[in-house]
């Protein structure tokens, strides 16, 4: 019976995981309004690792990636490193994810900051996240939902990107991936007013959180493409959207 069970699991897992499976998931939610209609503007060759799709533009030796909310997986950012020589600067203040790194012999090129990035500086309160069946996520935290005093919160050092470029002397970023458990929307109200735009934006938009809602990443979207950038690649999921901007096209 058991072994029936892990099968019966296993397959389950399986057909969850197939892209027809996505594809005719996300048709569902966007007919049913759960899920947002993103045209993409423009086609690019592209690549892919750890879930985000990514172009090739001004990727090499010498090029400068920002990596946000990395969790305990980072085989996105060894591929930048390791296949288009780019130097990665990895962000994430979470308990699980400073543990994770410490604990790995990594190159270089790959720039640990225990760090929370944020629309401003200053100090941000954190609690983890819970799923459906009331689980508290090991890896992921979130500054959205209203935390609760108790051992589950933390506080953690939060800098905007501009104080990040200028405490590292970056005049300029190629690619930014914000995935940070629905802080992206003030992290983008805040890079786009940077005079030198990031080359490439990779976001996870949370609007399934109740409190965020389709409106508030449809607004960014808009946003985002008033400055100049355009989108090139939408996930399975359609929470995962790759923009470019337009100068470096």
């Amino acid at each position: 019976m058991r072994t029936l069970s892990g099968q019966v699991v296993r397959l389950s897992k399986k057909i969850a995981s197939h892209p027809l499976y996505l594809r005719i998931k996300l048709f569902l939610k966007r007919l049913s309004g759960r899920e947002l209609r993103v045209r993409s503007d423009v086609a690019l060759e592209t690549d892919s690792a750890g879930g985000w799709t990514f172009s090739k533009i001004h990727l090499g030796h010498g090029s400068i990636a920002y990596s946000l909310g990395i969790g305990d997986f980072i085989a996105f950012d060894l591929l930048l490193i390791e296949v288009y020589g780019s130097t990665v600067h990895a962000f994430d203040p979470t308990p699980a994810s400073v543990e994770s790194i410490k604990n790995q012999d990594l190159t270089r090129q790959f720039v640990f900051h225990p760090w929370a990035v944020a629309g401003s500086d200053g100090v941000l309160r954190m609690t983890q996240r819970v799923n459906r069946k009331g689980r508290k996520s090991k890896t992921m935290w979130t500054a959205v939902l209203e935390p609760s005093d108790g051992a589950e919160v933390i506080e953690v050092p939060c800098f905007s990107l501009a104080s990040i470029m200028k405490k590292l002397n970056h005049k300029t970023i190629d690619l930014l991936k914000i995935d940070v458990e629905g802080s992206e929307y003030e992290i983008i109200e805040s890079l786009i007013v940077l005079p030198n735009k990031p080359g490439q934006l990779l976001i996870e938009f949370h609007h399934r959180f109740p409190n965020i809602g389709l409106e508030k990443t449809a607004e960014a979207i808009r946003k985002l493409r008033a400055v100049g950038y355009e989108v090139f690649a939408v996930s399975l999921t359609g929470r995962e959207i790759s923009f470019i901007h337009e100068s470096r096209l």
